[in-house]
Order: structure tokens, then C-alpha cells, then sequence
């Protein structure tokens, strides 16, 4: 399997580990036409709405990305703009995860437990402007939204009061 694909698999499985731990449902939309890659969905979260469902799009570098609190992230212009915008059913975001270089440091195994290596961040895009950009718009992920078991449960309960971050 080539890097890129790797790279996208791992991801899923990140996501997915941290949604298991969260309580939450994953599905995959069966053709990915409108830059979604994972639909999480929620139970049991207090608000307006039952079953709470937020939508993300999944990048994963191990490109040096960061700089002064940031990723900065260069984002396929058809991405950003199908993660722009506020007139949409679910919330959505972008979610990227930095990995090491050596695909073999992705994962370590101990004795008593397994560890994924390194991080993940999320950024909405909601109210993020058009651009005359025609390739990519690079995009600055704060480096304080790591995307987390509590902060996924956070992003669910947003979604469940119709809001979104």
C-alpha cells in the first residue's frame, strides 16, 4: 500500500479509536463527492436535538507543518470550499493529523498497552471567506484545537444545541 493511502487509513483508525472511547457512532459516506470522509454520530447528548451529528473531513502530513502556535496546512481548494459555509445540516471540519515521518513510529506496542503517534487538530471553516485561490488555500490550525475524546464530545453537544464551533 502506498504512503498516502497508509496515511489514510491511519487516520480513520485514529478517529475511530477516539469516537469508540467517546460513545460515538462513525459511518463513512458510500461516495466521498462533497469532502467528507467520516460522519460521527452521537446518542444520549443534551439539547434541542437527539442524535447529534457532526461531519469531518480527514488530513494526515508528516510534513513540518507547524509554526508559532499553528498548522499551517495547505487545504485542496475544492475541500475548503466544501467545508465553508454555514448552510448545512451537520457541522463541519477539517481534522488533520500529524504523524511521524517513519511509518513505523505510527504505532508503538508495550507490554500492557498500544500507542498511536502523534496528534490531531480540527478547524471549522464556517465562516471562513471565498478565494480566487485555484489549487489551495492554506488554512492555520491553532495548535489548541486538538482534537480529543472531550473535545469531539464537545463538538457533538454544539451540534446538539444546533450550534456549531
Amino acid at each position: 500500500m502506498d504512503i498516502g493511502k497508509r496515511k489514510e487509513q491511519f487516520n480513520v483508525a485514529y478517529v475511530h479509536a477516539m469516537a469508540a472511547q467517546a460513545g460515538l457512532n462513525p459511518s463513512h459516506p458510500q461516495v466521498d463527492d462533497d469532502s467528507i470522509d467520516i460522519q460521527l454520530q452521537g446518542k444520549g447528548f443534551p439539547g434541542l436535538r437527539r442524535n447529534p451529528m457532526v461531519q469531518l473531513q480527514l488530513k494526515c502530513t508528516s510534513q513540518d507543518v507547524v509554526s508559532g502556535g499553528v498548522i499551517k496546512f495547505p487545504l485542496p481548494r475544492k475541500n475548503y470550499d466544501d467545508l465553508r459555509g454555514s448552510d448545512v445540516i451537520c457541522p463541519r471540519y477539517l481534522v488533520v493529523l500529524l504523524v511521524p515521518e517513519e511509518h513505523e513510529r505510527w504505532v508503538e506496542h508495550h507490554s500492557a498497552h498500544m500507542s498511536l503517534h502523534n496528534t490531531c487538530y480540527w478547524l471549522s471553516l464556517k465562516d471562513y471567506p471565498s478565494t480566487t485561490n485555484t489549487t489551495t488555500v492554506t488554512v492555520d490550525i491553532p495548535l489548541a484545537q486538538r482534537l480529543t475524546t472531550t473535545s469531539l464530545r464537545h463538538l457533538l453537544t454544539l451540534a446538539s444545541n444546533g450550534e456549531s464551533a
